[in-house]
């Protein structure tokens, strides 16, 4: 019998807090209904010069085995390392990313046949938007082999980051402002804080200044100062009274 009561008193212990957990979650269901909210969204804007300039190569490689279409394909990206580095351009990252090897699948009259296999790499050459070396850079691309390449102009993330409490603090006294002007406006009295949650913001990249342009018909009066872009940051208040 002592066995059965020590059990007993265990599936109390156990059920006791669950139960009171259970009382507790229509609570806070129904946190912001509990309460009068005056809800105001805050907004702030900042335009800024691209600081970056980047250069995106796509390389593509079909042979019938693997290892001559991988083989290939770091010839190529080890080429355009070389011609950067005897061009001795200052001030630059060459990245690699979205490196595949897939099979390469032939379709023709609704039937279709593998033939062989296809490797592509993704390059970026990474500059300062104001680099001096920008044409050297498309001469480098030119003399590594055939490539086409797009050229985009942003915003760099230490940029974006250096500005988010100035953001962030505009955004939030934006809202603030709105908050002030519905409630005096409406005669609503003391009004104070209730909840806040932030809008994340993607990092801003820019329009590609080229398409596709091959660089034999790249000319060096086409680099123009990019357009200022803009750098935003939304809150959402909840403020109750």
């Amino acid at each position: 019998m002592r066995i059965k009561k020590t059990k007993i008193i265990h599936m109390k212990n156990l059920l006791t807090p669950l139960f009171i957990f259970m009382l507790a979650l229509p609570t806070f269901a129904q946190d912001d209904y509990s309460v009068p909210l005056l809800e105001v969204e805050g907004y702030s804007e900042r335009k800024v010069a691209p600081d970056e300039a980047v250069f995106h190569i796509n390389l593509e490689e079909k042979t019938m085995k693997v290892a001559d279409a991988v083989k290939n394909l770091n010839v190529k990206t080890e080429a355009l390392a070389a011609s950067l580095k005897k061009a001795k351009i200052k001030d630059y990252k060459l990245v690699a990313d979205n490196y595949s090897v897939d099979i390469n699948r032939v379709y023709r009259e609704g039937s279709s046949r593998d033939s062989g296999y296809v490797a592509r790499q993704n390059l970026m050459i990474i500059t300062n938007s104001k680099n001096a070396d920008l044409q050297k850079i498309v001469e480098a691309i030119q003399t590594s082999g055939d490539m086409s390449f797009n050229l985009s102009f942003r915003v760099s993330e230490a940029t974006q980051k250096s500005l988010e409490d100035e953001l962030l603090a505009e955004a939030l006294k934006n809202a603030e402002s709105r908050a002030i002007l519905i409630s005096q406006t409406l005669n609503i009295k003391n009004i104070r804080v209730h909840r806040v949650s932030l809008t994340s913001q993607p990092i801003v990249y820019g329009k590609m200044e080229m398409m596709r342009a091959s660089a034999d018909a790249y000319a060096p009066q086409t680099m123009i100062q990019p357009d200022d872009q803009k750098l935003t940051k939304t809150v959402n208040v909840k403020y109750t009274y």
